[in-house]
């Protein structure tokens, strides 16, 4: 039954996209985000729906899209330099197999980031391409969060549609994506227009803001936490009466403590200190190994370079004594190899070397320096249709924060939720850039000043030349 459902949502709108090729792209979004594949039993599995979509959306903008306002940016092209030195990296890793493996992927979340921009020409394109990334994301976030006020959370407890844990349902991605998308969802509250910002849209995007807030307690994740107090940090900056703000947030915060089950508090206390939580020393024990393996190879091992790992660390063991009263720490010897990254940022340097991880911070670097331009371009405008840009590139860069600091204990380097809203700073810069009113008249006055300079300069010229002799 899901998988007819499936089916015929997706192939009704594959059939609407042959009059708008553009629905093709919004398709992809959706796919490659949920990840119907992996739903269904049958029929889903069987038709590579992710293959069909992804081609689909290609072909639709080279058939039928104008050409005319597709720019290429810098960002586009320091992805696909990233994209080529993963490819070579891949054909040069320690370990082919797994490479090839996560390799089927990854090229296509580049490719894919590097495409979108071309397609985002107007403003409706790209509210439509985040529109669709939040109510997909919202998918997975209200069935989780209805699961958790049911029937509670817990850490790799299946909540989500799927029981894989791995791309956006493992539980900390999850909880960094659903964060991250809570600027994005407070952008559609004021300045949405497919769906008019009424007392349903609020209502229903207040209710999908508490249900993302709810992903960091019903997966445990200890990165939703950090993710959190990173988006009340950047909330500070923009909003007006501050200490009504914290005074709220501290009162809803004490409101829901006795909700919350105990085993969160006692994941939650292993963010202040590694040493007794094995899972963190682990983590700590790698990105050692990590530096160290970069010394004797700069470009990189390749991806899932990680499972040539192998260290050996002390970790503490509390152990309760038998008066009750007192408790002994016990110092034992951990072995342990093959163990991932869990940082993007060891992620790219252990698989990609010095020049993938100065490519991926450049990357992100420039799309913050490029929102906070936008932002400070666009704020303060008044004319007709100029409220909505300064908002956008808040929302994105914030959203974009969220993630940077999310993804310092995850790898997710290439996770494909990001490098579409990476798409979409580079489609926003590309769009504001071409319709800017302001920019247009420097650019004409500029024009018209270098015209006069020119006529100017030509007309010293005839007037420094000798006048020619008259006919005798």
């Amino acid at each position: 039954m899901i998988d007819l459902a499936l089916f015929a949502f997706i192939a009704s709108v594959m059939l609407i996209g042959f009059r708008r090729p553009f629905i093709w792209v919004l398709a992809y979004i959706y796919v490659d985000i949920l990840s119907p594949g992996r739903m269904g039993y049958t029929i889903m599995p069987a038709i590579q729906i992710s293959l069909i979509t992804f081609c689909a959306a290609f072909a639709g903008w080279l058939l039928t899209d104008s050409k005319r306002e597709a720019r290429f940016t810098l960002r586009q092209a320091i992805m696909g330099v990233l994209l080529l030195y993963c490819m070579w990296t891949t054909g040069n890793a320690d370990f082919p197999e797994f490479a090839d493996e996560k390799w089927q992927w990854v090229w296509k979340a580049l490719f894919f980031a590097i495409f979108l921009p071309f397609t985002m020409i107007t403003r409706l394109r790209i509210e439509s391409a985040l529109l669709v990334m939040v109510l997909t994301v919202a998918a997975i976030v209200i069935s989780a969060g209805m699961k958790t006020v049911l029937g509670g959370g817990g850490y790799e407890r299946n909540l989500f549609f799927v029981n894989d844990n791995s791309g956006i349902y493992e539980s900390s991605t999850l909880a960094t994506v659903a964060i991250c998308s809570i600027p994005v969802i407070i952008w559609f509250t004021k300045h949405g227009t497919i769906f008019k910002p009424d007392w349903r849209v609020k209502t229903f995007a207040y209710s999908l803001i508490f249900a993302c807030l709810l992903m960091p307690i019903g997966t445990e994740a200890r990165t939703g936490l950090i993710c959190i107090a990173v988006l009340i940090g950047l909330a500070m900056r923009d909003v007006k009466r501050r200490l009504v703000f914290i005074v709220s947030g501290a009162a809803l915060a004490l409101v829901a403590l006795p909700f919350i089950p105990q085993s969160y508090y006692e994941r939650m206390s292993t963010i202040t200190s590694h040493e007794g939580d094995q899972s963190a020393s682990t983590r700590v024990a790698v990105w050692t190994w990590t530096l160290e393996y970069v010394q004797d190879n700069p470009v990189g091992g390749g991806f899932d370079a990680y499972r040539g790992n192998k260290f050996t660390y002390d970790m503490p063991v509390k152990q309760e004594n038998l008066d009750g009263n007192t408790v002994s720490v016990e110092y034992r010897e951990v072995t342990d190899n093959g163990r991932a990254y869990h940082s993007a940022i060891f992620e790219m340097l252990g698989e990609q070397g010095w020049p993938g991880l100065f490519l991926w911070l450049w990357l992100h670097a420039l799309g913050l320096w490029q929102m906070e331009r936008l932002r400070r371009r666009w704020r303060g405008r008044t004319g007709p249709d100029q409220q909505w840009q300064a908002p956008l590139a808040t929302a994105l860069q914030y959203a974009q924060i969220i993630y940077l600091v999310g993804s310092l204990f995850q790898g997710i380097a290439y996770q494909p939720f990001v490098l579409m809203l990476v798409a979409l700073q580079c489609g926003l810069w590309s769009y504001l850039k071409r319709t800017d009113p302001e920019q247009a008249k420097q650019r004409k006055l500029a024009s018209t000043r270098l015209q006069s300079g020119e006529q100017r300069a030509a007309d010293g010229r005839a007037a420094a030349q000798p006048e020619a002799p008259a006919a005798s």
